[in-house]
């Protein structure tokens, strides 16, 4: 399974919108890796902010 679909997974499973922190503590992920992910899934339009430095699975 591929860094962003984790992260994915972590936010759809919490329902609650999370930082990169929370999401690299509950999935085991590198911060890093997890910041890098969140890029790729903000560019690709699958989690949305609802406020600033907090992001959640796109509904």
């Amino acid at each position: 399974m591929e860094a962003k679909d984790t992260v994915l997974e972590v936010m759809k499973k919490e329902g609650t919108p999370m930082n990169a922190g929370q999401i690299a503590e509950i999935s085991g992920l590198d911060r890093k890796v997890v910041d890098k992910a969140m890029k790729t899934l903000k560019d690709e339009e699958l989690i949305v902010s609802p406020k600033r430095c907090y992001w959640e699975a796109k509904k």
